[in-house]
């Protein structure tokens, strides 16, 4: 691929890519696991589950593994409580990652529309965009409850790309995973990744992708609009 690369529009993942969601994230899961008066997680093992949105990381904290699926009563009792918790303080210390707000404002100022492509159910994803100041450098927000499918299937990113009026192979995608990735590639759409996310605790430079950016504002400075 040759830099700086043409597109017309940009779409950012949110947790893991804009903000750091963590340890909001954990204390719910931490009031969850003790609500059930199971063993709570530390950070560090929290953030290799999460990236699937609430559900699949409730079923990961239950059973302290990515496939595994609970008995059912457990997980609809579990996400409930969850929930409850991650709402009443859903950014609490969530902020945004060094350079986000700069990149955001380099990504405006070069003329390019903006999404924020997440898997996170919207009840969190706006209220979180908004109290961390980042809702409104946003034309469009695809929560993972938007549509019948989120990523890894490609849906949010052909969405995106129909609302914005571009082809996929104009659409950058900008994440922090394996479900960007795979969503990318599937959309065909170009994907650069931050190595600072949560990628199940593995280095993205194993990913396919098209460039590792170490800021927001570095994957600006890689891009032209088309």
């Amino acid at each position: 691929m040759n830099f700086p690369l043409a597109v017309r529009a940009v779409m950012i993942d949110l947790d893991g890519t804009l903000l750091d969601t963590a340890p909001d994230l954990a204390d719910a899961a931490h009031a969850m696991l003790q609500e059930l008066g199971l063993p709570v997680l530390d950070l560090d093992e929290i953030k290799t589950y999460i990236g699937n949105g609430v559900s699949r990381l409730v079923k990961r904290c239950l059973t302290r593994d990515l496939h595994t699926e609970p008995e059912p009563e457990l997980g609809a009792r579990a996400l409930a409580i969850y929930q409850k918790h991650y709402g009443a303080h859903v950014s609490r210390k969530s902020r945004p990652f060094p350079g986000v707000v700069e990149g955001l404002q380099k990504l405006q100022h070069q003329g390019f529309k903006l999404a924020c492509v997440t898997n996170k159910a919207e009840q969190f994803t706006l209220p979180l965009l908004r109290d961390t100041g980042l809702l409104s450098y946003f034309d469009i927000v695809v929560s993972g409850d938007s549509l019948p499918k989120k990523k890894p299937d490609p849906l949010p990113l052909l969405h995106a790309a129909q609302a914005f009026g571009v082809e996929p192979a104009e659409l950058l995608l900008i994440g922090d995973s394996l479900n960007d990735t795979q969503a990318a590639r599937a959309a065909g759409c170009p994907v650069f990744c931050v190595p600072y996310g949560y990628n199940r605790g593995r280095p993205v430079d194993e990913l396919d992708l098209d460039a590792v950016v170490p800021s927001l504002v570095a994957a600006a400075e890689m891009l032209t609009r088309k």
